[in-house]
């Protein structure tokens, strides 16, 4: 495995390859979430690049980037381990002008949920995927569902920018108790941990229910919002799969969403009904 910290040595090294690159952005702090990418990846292309740069555009002034759990060397390792080829480590400075034009995430989607919460959050993943996808250009790139918003905007990013990349969702990986696995789980002490179940346990229940018969919306959220206490909950959204409300499940167009703080650490879940 190479590893590359500037743009000009990576894509010197990608330059005339003439084969198929399986990408993976990641912030680090590596788990077996990223290493199902890594693994899909490998699988599907001649050579895997990642991407491992805690991006500051897309944290707000009160979130957790100082704190966000780093360790460079057990990322190389685990890298290493999953066969990438090419493993990207930029510094800020390598990856932002102050001069450069802004990309913003289209507002209808970018306002909602995760973004109403985190305003500017996406127009900073944007910001960092447009350059990425140019420094490395990809065959296929490889996302995450548990962030299923973001993963609608970079391939509505993808689509209207026309952009010659596919845009790989990839399952969530949970832990054995359901816990949806989360570079920000490192927050969580046990007593957390246990409270943090009830964000898989409230969806494992409207899955259920879904199984049963059961379509309302209202009748999901009751008994989901009745399993989440007492978290403290930002939303808890069952939408269709353009992001609008649904009074009624529809099968195969249907995203329960879920975000809720467990102490001080915010964390995220959904189902795909």
């Amino acid at each position: 495995m190479e590893i590359f910290h500037s743009p000009k040595e990576l894509k010197d090294f990608l330059k005339d390859k003439n084969k198929t690159i399986g990408f993976v952005p990641t912030m680090g702090a590596l788990h077996d979430g990223h290493i199902s990418l890594f693994k899909k990846a490998r699988s599907e292309n001649e050579i895997v690049v990642a991407s491992v740069f805690l991006n500051p555009t897309q944290f707000g002034e009160n979130e957790d980037l100082d704190k966000y759990p780093r360790n460079d060397e057990r990322d190389i390792r685990i890298a290493r381990i999953c066969e990438v080829d090419a493993l990207f480590m930029p510094k800020p400075e390598e990856i932002y002008d102050k001069n450069e034009p802004l990309i913003k995430a289209p507002e209808k989607l970018a306002t909602i949920l995760e973004g109403k919460t985190r305003p500017g959050h996406f127009d900073g993943v944007l910001r960092v995927l447009n350059k990425l996808f140019n420094i490395v250009k990809p065959t296929k790139a490889y996302f995450g569902k548990k962030d299923t918003q973001q993963l609608a905007i970079v391939e509505n990013m993808v689509r209207t920018f026309f952009m010659d990349i596919e845009i790989v969702p990839c399952d969530i990986i949970r832990e054995s108790d359901g816990l949806a696995i989360s570079s920000r789980n490192a927050y969580l002490s046990e007593e957390d941990k246990l409270y943090a179940l009830k964000i898989s346990q409230s969806l494992a229940k409207a899955g259920a229910m879904i199984k049963k018969g059961e379509l309302s919306t209202n009748s999901i959220k009751t008994q989901m919002l009745s399993i989440l206490e007492p978290l403290e909950i930002d939303y808890v959204a069952i939408t269709n799969r353009r992001f609008e409300p649904l009074d009624k499940i529809e099968l195969d167009n249907t995203f329960i969403l879920v975000a809720a703080n467990v102490g001080q650490t915010r964390l995220i879940d959904n189902l795909w009904v």
